[in-house]
């Protein structure tokens, strides 16, 4: 089964995100826009795990859980992955401000994982929230200079009061999330 560790958003920052959309051209160009029920920033892409090793996850999650306290987390600013990459773009993306508290939350779930005999991730993790995947570059200039204007915007904030455990499951409309398992913070 294909999971992922994640903090859901709450449902204010999925309007708030599906209106930055729908504002630099949802229609325009030929991006698979992520729907408002799939957004969500993960903390932990685990892939395809054997569903012996769900019991494992969740102990993880609740050892972790109890030691960590609900925090603010602010989006900030919108990009493309490669930065600055005009027409090579590939991800659209909204951020997280800079925030030690979720850094730290996330490397000590990389730590936990880990150490419960899952693979370490290769790459730094860099926060942020897939709005879009750029499918071709027809119509993609507009919607990139309208994603400029919004490069440094405040894009609203949210407690996060728990982690989510996800099934992914792909179907031909997308992926389907389902929840294994939530964990509140302490």
């Amino acid at each position: 089964m294909r999971t992922f560790i994640a903090v859901e958003l709450a449902p204010e920052l999925k309007a708030a995100l599906e209106a930055l959309i729908g504002n630099v051209g949802k229609k325009a160009a030929d991006i698979a826009w992520v729907k408002p029920e799939a957004m969500h920033l993960t903390l932990k892409f685990l892939g395809d795990i054997p569903e012996d090793r769900v019991g494992s996850v969740k102990a993880v999650l609740e050892k972790l859980a109890g030691t960590r306290r609900p925090f603010h987390m602010n989006l900030k600013g919108t990009g493309t992955f490669p930065s600055g990459g005009g027409t090579r773009a590939r991800v659209l993306w909204a951020g997280i401000a800079e925030d030690p508290e979720l850094m730290d939350l996330q490397a000590v779930l990389e730590k936990e994982l880990v150490q419960a005999g899952f693979p370490r991730e290769d790459r730094d993790f860099h926060p942020h929230l897939t709005l879009g995947r750029v499918k071709s570059p027809r119509g993609l200039e507009p919607v990139l200079r309208a994603l400029e204007r919004h490069r440094e915007a405040d894009l609203g904030g949210m407690m996060v009061d728990r982690l989510t455990f996800f099934q992914s499951v792909l179907g031909p409309s997308g992926p389907e999330h389902k929840v294994l398992a939530e964990t509140a913070l302490a």
